[in-house]
């Protein structure tokens, strides 16, 4: 099979890690070994996140005094890629002796007239209080939002029309390599409808969209959204909460998930199955090969046809 493998927020750095190379280096050996389970018997496409690393970058960026003015998101997002690309590169290389695995810098193309582009709600960079936010913005032209004294800079987070690198892709994974791509969403770029340049904006896709976007360009015949619970939950944090094994797209959206948390996962996951007919699964990182084996997880699979 042909698997897009989207990993989760969680795969580099766990909750209460420090933001440190070492730290990252250590937890890349255990994503790299769940991956490499697949990779064994499958074409695999690897997916990441990039919040933490890249809210580390925009900190820096604007703390730099060097800078007449802090990079643009688009190029921090590229800054991450590569960063977490070579950590994963590496940890699969050592996971997997003799297979071909190459980090590719990914660019995905959004929509002008996206209506993300006139109420910006993602998060990007530290929080500061109200009236260091409100400087910055008026220097910066940032669009800022929080509650009580603490605000950070939110940019739109545009719907991803099409990953530019995706025949890049394929040809990979027809030479045999292991690709990791697509890294925090790709780099949001608008293309000349008549040129076809490109042109990045300061926005942030959401990694599991594009990934769902990537798998669906592909002709990839699983996505597998990685995560740090074993599977969707119905009832999620009420003591009524039961793990929900098999699930068609509209029962996952009349479920309306967390939107910042599990709703985007549940809806890459939807769009996928409904546009290819394919399945989608999401569960827990370490127990990846149990889940494309249908023996863990949530499995997401087509409506059954009416008879």
């Amino acid at each position: 099979m042909r698997i897009v493998v989207a990993l989760g927020g969680n795969a580099l750095l766990r909750r209460g890690d420090r933001l440190s190379a070492d730290v990252q280096r250590a937890n890349v050996v255990r994503v790299a070994t769940a991956v490499a389970a697949l990779a064994h018997e499958h074409d695999l496409v690897v997916t990441h996140g990039n919040t933490p690393q890249l809210a580390l970058a925009a900190a820096e960026s604007v703390a730099d005094r060097s800078l007449t003015e802090p990079f643009p998101v688009d190029l921090l997002g590229a800054q991450t890629q590569g960063l977490i690309g070579t950590l994963l590169v590496r940890g699969l290389r050592d996971a997997l002796p003799g297979r071909r695995v190459v980090s590719l810098l990914t660019h995905t193309q959004v929509r002008a007239d996206d209506p993300a582009f006139a109420r910006p709600t993602e998060p990007v960079g530290p929080a500061y209080p109200r009236k260091v936010a409100d400087l910055l913005a008026a220097k910066y032209g940032w669009k800022t939002a929080g509650s009580g004294d603490s605000r950070r800079r939110v940019v739109p987070a545009p719907q991803p029309a099409r990953i530019l690198e995706s025949d890049m892709v394929r040809v990979l994974l027809e030479t045999g390599g292991v690709v990791v791509c697509a890294g925090g969403g790709g780099i949001p770029v608008l293309c000349d409808g008549v040129t076809g340049a490109v042109r990045g904006v300061e926005a942030i896709v959401d990694k599991d969209l594009a990934a769902a976007r990537l798998a669906e360009d592909l002709k990839a015949d699983f996505l597998l959204i990685l995560t740090d619970v074993p599977n969707v939950y119905a009832a999620y944090g009420t003591p009524d909460r039961r793990p929900v094994l098999d699930v068609t797209p509209a029962e996952l959206r009349a479920a309306a998930y967390d939107p910042a948390s599990m709703g985007p996962k549940a809806e890459a996951a939807a769009r996928f199955v409904e546009r290819t007919g394919q399945l989608a699964a999401i569960g827990a990182l370490d127990a990846a090969y149990e889940i494309v084996h249908g023996r863990s997880g949530t499995l997401v699979r087509p409506d059954l046809p009416v008879t």
